[in-house]
């Protein structure tokens, strides 16, 4: 039996997954309804697969954070005791992250491989060029995207599809949390 994977990401109205400026985690439009749900989806037995770049993005995020930062939100606390594998040819562990592991090599090669032989599903939150990779590759399932309300257009950075291939998206979950983020959940299919 074949892994789900689940390519989960947040993003602007505009498209960007993080923004500069004044902007705050969650472009500081989180609420309960928000962070009740984050914390139901990592609940489950499932890997996590992260990019070297991401990794390192949330290994010094979380290092110098503080017990009270939105970053240590209980869902990220959840994330982190989850087994991990992140794929890069620069790392070399041990990382700063319990339970998890460096893969080298290709992120088709070692998605594809975790596919196969993972008993419970996997989940990338960010990893935003190995995921459009992954999509081209057809090895993402489903793609969610949390929608926050807000366009980052002068202070937008990390574009989320930015030269992505065109995908047919179905969709196949979505709901309103704190009464203006809306979660959409897809399933990507190759434009030919």
């Amino acid at each position: 039996m074949t892994a789900t994977y689940t390519f989960d990401v947040f993003s602007s109205l505009d498209g960007f997954g993080a923004a500069g400026g004044n902007w705050t985690g969650y472009w500081g439009r989180q609420g309960p309804e928000l962070l009740d749900h984050r914390l139901a989806l990592y609940d489950g037995e499932q890997r996590m697969v992260f990019g070297a770049q991401t990794y390192r993005a949330f290994a010094r995020m979380l290092a110098s954070s503080t017990e009270e930062a939105d970053v240590r939100d209980p869902w990220v606390t959840r994330m982190r005791s989850l087994p991990a594998t992140v794929v890069s040819n620069t790392l070399e562990g041990p990382l700063d992250w319990p339970d998890a592991a460096v893969v080298h090599g290709d992120a088709v090669d070692v998605v594809a491989r975790l596919k196969e032989e993972s008993e419970v599903p996997l989940r990338s939150h960010g990893s935003l060029s190995m995921n459009r990779a992954l999509m081209a590759a057809g090895l993402v399932d489903r793609v969610q995207v949390t929608l926050f309300p807000v366009i980052t257009g002068r202070t937008g950075l990390d574009p989320v599809f930015r030269g992505a291939a065109d995908f047919d998206l179905e969709l196949i979950g979505h709901r309103t949390l704190d009464g203006h983020i809306q979660e959409l959940t897809y399933r990507p299919a190759l434009h030919v």
